[in-house]
């Protein structure tokens, strides 16, 4: 990419880097890392033209997030869904491919150090898995 003086890299956070909740400090330490990996990129490959982002979702209901809830794929979204903002809204893996695709596209070719919290609103609650009990559904 810096010979091309042009690219783009595309990081997956979390937003749990954003909010707390009832995750290992391993996770949550590991996608603060990942901002700060970043916020420095942006600064030094930005001189070449090269982009840097990250993409911050909220939890998506893959075999693995639904494994780790030991819940099934529905259950684990009505869960995820119960504390957001936009309610009975779903987060879908392709919502983060959208992301993805506009932070990759010419559409953003002058957006770089983001990242782009892809949650509908879950972030303005501050809550996070294992906090939702306090929430009117």
């Amino acid at each position: 990419m810096i010979p091309a003086r042009k690219g783009c890299i595309l990081f997956t956070g979390s937003v749990a880097a954003s909010i707390s909740g009832d995750l290992s400090y391993a996770y949550k330490a590991s996608k603060h890392a990942i901002l700060g990996f970043n916020n420095n990129l942006t600064v030094e490959l930005g001189k070449y033209g090269i982009r840097v982002n990250t993409i911050s979702p909220y939890g998506v209901a893959t075999p693995m997030v639904t494994s780790g809830m030991q819940m099934d794929k529905k259950a684990a979204e009505e869960f995820m869904s119960a504390a957001g903002n936009l309610r009975r809204a779903i987060l879908e893996p392709e919502d983060v491919a959208r992301a993805a695709l506009y932070l990759a596209s010419d559409d953003a070719k002058y957006v770089s150090g983001l990242s782009l919290i892809v949650d509908g609103g879950h972030n303005h609650n501050h809550l996070l898995f294992g906090a939702t009990d306090s929430v009117a559904n």
